[in-house]
């Protein structure tokens, strides 16, 4: 199919499901509406899940010209940014210049500018990642990254998921629901961004998993505090903090740190460690937000009780508890940390990634930083579950060990795979191929045309 029949075939694709009323075409003023009865719809590219590496997927995939679903299980786009309240993602720049950029920077630059910010100058030297995360509206973000889907053609369906997936001759046919909905998707290639690898689960490919899981955070940030008072006390608030633990009245994790000063002075909200959390289904992800939300109770309480916590509110807390560890698929290539600490080049890579290894543990997490001039790559291989075909992933779920994923799971490489993938998917769709088969230098060539950084 050549582009301008394939661009035409979109349009007429989103008239059907805008249509439908099953998936979001519309504007405010335009609400859909929502059709009962079963329907079939047929598009290019669903991508399932719509996070930090989701959205940019899909909005990368709208601008080539693909009909593309965009499915989210949740209310608003950018995942980890967004409903998990790390509002400050990173890491697009390493060792003074900009490794990884396209959609997801563009959207991150756009909102850090709308609010009013200024970017920081990436090319000073810090010991520590941490000044390199860029601070942002999550909201805002949210609003501009949904913009961007719309503004592509992507077809949105919030508070909806697969239930069941074939393959057919032509690509997967998919099962969905949702709250009132239940239809079907034809499509021809499905990019897996759902964090838990959930439809590679489906279908039956091999999934890794260790037991034990990273712990999750509660994203919280307290106000009301007088931190004169509190900064004069901090010795004693600390000594208190101790005795609470002791006696119950805080757990371990309350504070990853185990320092009590941590969560007063943050305003960032990266402050408890929630022991066991998963997100792998509804159920797990109930208990973990509710064991994040007994957290930070109990730590508003123990505030009110130290000098200066008179008054002790919450100024921010996000909805959900953030995990950082599920499922990760078994690849046609396994990201291994050795290939990770050395930046390995590739032959098939497709995108960067930089951040310290950075592994949560119960007694809390010290990042093994790279040495200098290090940049680990992405390979495409690590992003196609092992013997599939028209499947790909983007995200924490890539094929990695545990201590790889725990660097390349952050928000920008997610971004980075997220672009990459949808380049590959939509090149694959338009040639009736499978995502392992598209050249390498194809996929290059449209990721660079599209703004994005490719391995050199």
């Amino acid at each position: 199919m050549n582009r301008r029949n394939f661009i035409q075939s979109k349009v007429a694709g989103t008239a059907i499901l805008a249509s439908s009323g099953l998936v979001c075409k519309a504007s405010a003023q335009n609400p859909p509406t929502v059709n009962e009865k079963t329907s079939m719809l047929d598009v290019d590219v669903l991508v399932v899940g719509g996070g930090s590496a989701g959205h940019v997927a899909a909005i990368q995939a709208g601008r080539l010209g693909a009909k593309t679903v965009l499915l989210e299980r949740n209310s608003q786009l950018g995942g980890t940014t967004t409903t998990g309240g790390v509002c400050f993602p990173g890491l697009f720049h390493a060792w003074g210049k900009q490794i990884i950029s396209g959609i997801g920077w563009d959207l991150v630059a756009k909102s850090v500018k709308i609010d009013g910010r200024e970017l920081q100058d990436f090319t000073k030297n810090h010991r520590s990642h941490v000044p390199y995360h860029v601070d942002l509206n999550g909201q805002l973000y949210s609003l501009l990254a949904e913009e961007a889907c719309l503004d592509a053609g992507v077809s949105l369906a919030y508070y909806q998921f697969p239930e069941k997936v074939a393959q057919t001759s032509e690509g997967w046919l998919v099962n969905v629901r949702g709250q009132g909905v239940n239809y079907q998707l034809r499509c021809k290639q499905i990019i897996d961004c759902s964090g838990n690898a959930t439809v590679v689960g489906m279908l039956g490919f091999e999934r890794l998993r260790g037991d034990t899981r990273q712990p999750g955070t509660q994203v919280v940030v307290y106000k009301g505090l007088d931190m004169e008072v509190v900064n004069k006390n901090a010795k004693h608030i600390q000594q208190m903090y101790n005795e609470a633990v002791k006696e119950g009245r805080l757990q371990k994790g309350d504070t990853w740190s185990g320092k009590a000063m941590q969560p007063i002075r943050s305003k960032r909200g990266n402050v408890n460690h929630i022991f066991g959390a998963d997100s792998t289904d509804a159920g797990t992800q109930t208990q973990t937000n509710l064991a994040g939300r007994k957290s930070v109770l109990r730590m508003l309480k123990f505030l009110k009780t130290i000098p200066g916590g008179e008054n002790a509110s919450i100024d921010r807390m996000m909805n959900e508890t953030a995990t950082r560890e599920t499922f990760r698929i078994k690849g046609e290539t396994m990201i291994t940390v050795n290939d990770y600490q050395t930046g390995r080049k590739f032959d098939d890579a497709l995108s960067y990634s930089f951040y310290p290894i950075d592994l949560h543990t119960k007694d809390g997490v010290v990042p093994k930083h790279l040495k200098r001039g290090v940049v680990p790559t992405i390979p495409r291989g690590s992003l196609i579950p092992k013997g599939s075909r028209n499947l790909m992933v983007a995200g924490r779920c890539l094929s990695s060990d545990r201590y790889a994923n725990s660097a390349a799971r952050v928000q920008a490489s997610c971004m980075g795979m997220g672009q990459a993938a949808a380049c590959t998917a939509v090149l694959a769709a338009k040639t009736s191929t499978t995502p392992k088969d598209v050249p390498i230098s194809e996929i290059h060539s449209l990721l660079r045309e599209h703004g994005a950084i490719v391995p050199a």
